[in-house]
């Protein structure tokens, strides 16, 4: 399967966290934010991506806990990092709980010029 297969399956398939933040990012328009799901970047696809500021959003559910899930999250963040981009991680529960306070702390980093970021 191609990239452009892959990444049509990862967004029919999203989970309901994706689902969620995905409905209200589409719509961002502050400060030129422009938000892609499951664009890939190399071998990987990054659930949100805003190549413009250089960021990308992960969503986590409990499987992200495992240890080969997490060496595997380690692997792919320094791969990302290594190509510009910064990488931002949500549990879906902060989704779930907390969807303005998510989305104020995307809209805040994407519009903070990669180069100025901690």
């Amino acid at each position: 399967m191609g990239q452009i297969e892959r990444a049509r399956s990862l967004r029919k398939n999203a989970t309901d966290c994706e689902r969620i933040l995905w409905s209200v990012l589409r719509h961002e328009k502050r400060g030129g934010v422009h938000f892609r799901r499951q664009a890939p970047i190399g071998k990987y696809f990054a659930d949100f991506a805003c190549h413009r500021s250089k960021l990308i959003i992960e969503l986590d559910g409990g499987q992200h806990c495992l240890p080969e899930a997490i060496a595997y999250d380690a692997e792919r963040t320094r791969f990302l990092q290594s190509r510009g981009y910064t990488v931002l991680r949500f549990a879906n529960h902060e989704i779930r709980q907390d969807l303005y306070r998510v989305l104020d702390i995307i809209v805040r980093l994407a519009q903070t010029p990669p180069t100025r970021r901690g």
